[in-house]
């Protein structure tokens, strides 16, 4: 299992070290345009999951690309 947390920049290291302690924890960390990156996918896979059961409403894409093109 994957877990993304956010902690405060005055306990990453102490957190960090915490962790690696453990066998069975892999410690990755990223930065933070990679975190606002996966949140920003993760809120557009929900949207097309609202989409897609009917409780948000979409338009074509070509509707879209021809408002681009004007």
């Amino acid at each position: 299992m994957k877990v993304l947390l956010d902690i405060k920049e005055s306990k990453a290291l102490f957190l960090t070290e915490l962790l690696n302690n453990f066998s069975f924890v892999k410690v990755q960390p990223i930065t933070n345009e990679k975190a606002l990156l996966l949140q920003d996918i993760r809120e557009a896979v929900d949207t097309v999951n609202l989409v897609k059961k009917g409780k948000l409403s979409a338009r074509p894409a070509k509707e879209l690309l021809w408002e681009i093109e004007k």
